[in-house]
């Protein structure tokens, strides 16, 4: 065997893509109207009134509000594409106790979900501190790769943790070249690639909510995300993050769970 031949082969990065005419003012390409995922990140905090009323009143109450929950997902055929997670921030945040992620091929959808929701009992105790609405979408920045998250559709919930945060890049960002933002994105990849333990979701809010991006990480291992985190703060293109604030530790936990954490 040739001394060539017997060497390991050398690592690989993955394939990156740069869209070198991102404005569109070049190609003028026609509107994507394909259909797309969209997600509602839902976030509901309990009046402790609720905790006041009587054990039994509670219990039903509470078994009211499950079945309006499910019912979004049970009642809807399969072509609506209906997929919905529950987590638990109790003990968490102060300023909100629970969170339903939910996503649909149409933001109607969302709007059916939290209407069943306002007919419920429960409802009269819970307020809205946050909502984020956004969308998927293939990322300019990453090929799709298997597990990468940067794909046409996600698959939610995959770990016990869901890490979350609406996300702003500044202007100038946008006024750097294609390459240079390829650039960073490729360190930016480059530098998360041995956190395989942490599943990233990359969805596009722009126009259609505040923020630009919603990012979420399923993760069974909340050190590792926090180490990744860390190291990510010393890639370039961190400096072109103007707000990635509220973050929110998730917890995955079935519906009946959730709501005995509440009371």
């Amino acid at each position: 065997m040739s001394e060539q031949a017997s060497k390991p082969a050398a690592p690989t990065r993955p394939k990156m893509m740069v869209d070198l005419d991102p404005s569109g003012q070049v190609t003028q390409r026609e509107p994507d109207r394909a259909n797309r995922q969209f997600l509602n990140y839902a976030f509901y905090k309990l009046d402790p009134a609720f905790r006041r009323l009587p054990h039994a009143e509670r219990e039903e109450i509470k078994a009211e509000f499950a079945a309006a929950v499910a019912g979004w997902v049970t009642d809807a055929p399969a072509e609506k594409g209906h997929i919905q997670r529950t987590y638990s921030l109790v003990g968490v945040r102060s300023d909100v106790d629970f969170m339903l992620w939910r996503i649909a091929f149409d933001v109607r959808e969302f709007q059916d979900a939290q209407a069943r929701l306002n007919r419920t009992r429960l409802m009269g105790y819970l307020t809205q501190p946050s909502n984020y609405i956004s969308m998927q979408k293939r990322s300019q920045y990453v090929n799709r790769i298997e597990g990468s998250g940067h794909g046409l559709e996600i698959l939610p919930g995959q770990g016990q943790y869901l890490f979350i945060y609406p996300f702003i890049k500044t202007r100038p960002w946008y006024d750097l070249t294609p390459h240079a933002r390829q650039g960073m994105m490729d360190e930016h990849i480059y530098a998360s690639g041995p956190f395989k333990g942490v599943r990233i979701n990359t969805s596009y809010s722009y126009g259609i909510d505040d923020q630009e991006f919603v990012v979420s990480f399923d993760s069974d291992y909340p050190q590792e995300f926090v180490d990744l985190v860390h190291r990510l703060r010393y890639t370039e293109a961190s400096n072109f993050t103007l707000r990635d604030t509220p973050m929110y530790t998730c917890v995955k936990k079935e519906l009946p769970e959730l709501l005995n954490d509440l009371a």
